[in-house]
């Protein structure tokens, strides 16, 4: 299973649930890495999205606590266990868990490749994800050259359980 998230140098991800910027290049890597595949995802993540309509040509999970929650092209559950059997027919390379915070720390446990798109920048954040670097059961496997977007420098990076 994967991750996917851009991260900056606090590894923050997000601020009063928007994304801490929008890089348009790192828009398209999202969307390559992630269409025709399955996206996990919390309630507020989804209602971050443009309109808060599902991602197209995927299949969208939204895992939330309100068992009354429906929304039309996506699949609702209630706990970690009931993602889990909504994805065990697909491939676990084609399952990507999108955000945010409390939905990726729920699914640290399942994943074994993240991208992380990795902004050297600090903003004011108030969401985060674990620190990969950190952590001695992940190795960086990749870095991109050095990326730019005006003045921000930002790095692609995959990172593998060791």
């Amino acid at each position: 299973m994967n991750l996917i998230a851009a991260v900056d140098n606090k590894w923050g991800i997000g601020y009063k649930n928007k994304l801490l910027i929008s890089i348009p290049d790192d828009m398209k890597f999202f969307k390559e890495m992630t269409t025709g595949k399955v996206c996990i995802m919390g309630r507020n993540t989804l209602d971050s999205l443009p309109g808060g309509r599902p991602l197209d040509g995927r299949i969208n999970i939204v895992l939330t606590k309100d068992k009354s929650f429906k929304k039309n092209g996506v699949v609702v559950v209630n706990s970690v266990d009931e993602a889990l059997d909504a994805v065990k027919e697909y491939n676990t390379k084609d399952i990507f868990v999108i955000g945010g915070e409390s939905v990726y720390s729920q699914f640290m446990p399942y994943i074994d490749t993240a991208y992380i798109t990795y902004i050297d920048y600090t903003y004011q954040a108030d969401k985060y994800i674990e620190n990969l670097d950190k952590n001695e059961h992940w190795k960086m496997v990749v870095e991109s050259e050095e990326q730019t977007y005006f003045d921000v420098e930002y790095y692609y990076r995959k990172y593998v359980k060791a």
